[in-house]
């Protein structure tokens, strides 16, 4: 059987930068198992299913596995996948901005397509409730996991906590872009830190970038997902709104701002982020989104 596929750059404006993505966008047929090895063959962060909804709200079902996994949620998965499917004209486009529903693991979450000239452009995610787990207070384990050395890390006025908006992420707070790109992960003592605080990745940050209209700078590492980086993450950037709202770092009267990852990488990625909030100011929903890029079509032979 051959399964037609597609590969994309995913929050980023130009190919061979931003976070790869592939998409299977019609996977019927496929068994739990093809579609693991299919993943695993194409070696990148995740991979994409799409199949017929079960929610009749929803556009489609959509299926994620990372090389070594399914996951129920990601961002770039979700921004990608529409992408896919509306470049290909299987979504009914309306300029300036169509809504659909997509269907994952965590359940029904809705997408808006900006529409330009007939063609779909930036895609934004409305992700699930954030939720705040478990405080790290000890940072030696995180320092010994991250390669860097602790005194740096207790610096920081921020703490490391586990936050999710649909999949836990440890958010690890560094004082500066120096810190950042001299980060040398124990990728087995980071895997035992994550799954000991029931985190999927770790989501190390700082408030410095590169760029100047660029809020924080990220790198993201998750080893027992089988990626050991990835090159942008939208899954982690919102709970990092979530937290930096939280935390009193992003003002009420701040609801965006843009993020970049992927640079030690050498794929750059930029991820806007809109924090909703309540009377009170506390964060009710995100909003993550981004451009996507096409850079491969074709086939995949399977057995």
């Amino acid at each position: 059987m051959q399964v037609a596929f597609e590969q994309v750059d995913v929050f980023t404006d130009r190919p061979f930068a931003g976070n790869p993505l592939c998409v299977v966008p019609d996977a019927k047929g496929l068994a739990t198992a093809q579609m693991q090895a299919i993943a695993q063959e194409m070696n990148l962060s995740e991979t994409t299913f799409v199949l017929p909804p079960t929610d009749p709200q929803a556009a489609y079902w959509m299926r994620i596995f990372t090389p070594a996994k399914e996951i129920p949620f990601a961002g770039h998965p979700s921004v990608g996948t529409a992408y896919v499917m509306a470049a290909a004209g299987r979504l009914p486009l309306r300029a300036p901005l169509t809504r659909i529903y997509q269907q994952v693991g965590i359940g029904t979450l809705p997408l808006d397509i900006e529409v330009a000239g007939g063609k779909p452009d930036r895609v934004i995610m409305t992700q699930g409730a954030p939720t705040f787990g478990a405080v790290l207070r000890d940072w030696n384990p995180i320092a010994e996991a991250l390669g860097v050395d602790e005194g740096l890390l207790a610096r920081s006025t921020l703490p490391a906590q586990v936050v999710s908006t649909g999949l836990p992420h440890l958010l690890v707070p560094l004082p500066d872009l120096d810190t950042a790109g001299r980060l040398q992960p124990n990728f087995f003592a980071l895997d035992s830190l994550l799954q000991s605080c029931g985190a999927l990745g770790c989501f190390a940050f700082c408030l410095q970038a590169a760029a100047p209209d660029t809020l924080a700078h990220a790198r993201m590492f998750a080893p027992g997902a089988g990626v050991p980086e990835d090159p942008a993450t939208g899954s982690a950037a919102g709970p990092l709104g979530a937290y930096l709202a939280v935390h009193g770092v992003l003002p009420k009267t701040q609801a965006t701002f843009t993020l970049e990852q992927g640079i030690e990488m050498r794929r750059p990625s930029r991820l806007w982020v809109e924090v909703l909030r309540n009377a009170a100011g506390m964060p009710t929903a995100l909003r993550v989104g981004g451009t996507t890029v096409p850079v491969i079509r074709g086939t995949i032979e399977v057995r």
